[in-house]
Formats: C-alpha cells, sequence, structure tokens
C-alpha cells in the first residue's frame, strides 16, 4: 500500500538506526502485520492488541506527528 510506504520508508531511513535493537525487532514484526491493519492504526482508527505493536506504532506516529 502506497500510503504505507511514504510513512514507513521515510521512518527506516531516517529513524530506525536510532532505535534499540529492541524497538528494531517491534518495527521488523510490524511488517507482518496486514496492511489494512497497519492503515487503520496509522490513521488512528483503532490500535493494535498486540503491546509491542502499540508500542512501535506510537514511536512512528510521535515522530511523523509530534504533539
Amino acid at each position: 500500500m502506497l500510503e504505507l510506504d511514504v510513512l514507513l520508508v521515510p521512518f527506516l531511513k531516517e529513524a530506525y538506526s536510532t532505535l534499540p535493537e529492541d524497538d528494531q525487532a517491534r518495527f521488523r514484526n510490524l511488517l507482518d502485520c496486514e496492511d489494512p491493519d497497519l492503515f487503520a492504526w496509522f490513521m488512528r482508527n483503532g490500535a493494535p492488541e498486540d503491546p509491542d505493536h502499540a508500542r512501535i506504532v506510537k514511536i512512528i506516529l510521535d515522530r511523523v506527528q509530534p504533539d
């Protein structure tokens, strides 16, 4: 899904390497999720039930939409 690429590719290029190893693993695991789920989470139309997914989604959203 192109919309996800627009969000995730810059995050991967700019922030991934600065994450601790456990968050890098969370990011890699997040990529196994279904695109519709990812899209909903990043559009804030729901939240992941898995706490690891929820953590990395929050990290990504905080980077692109800081308070």
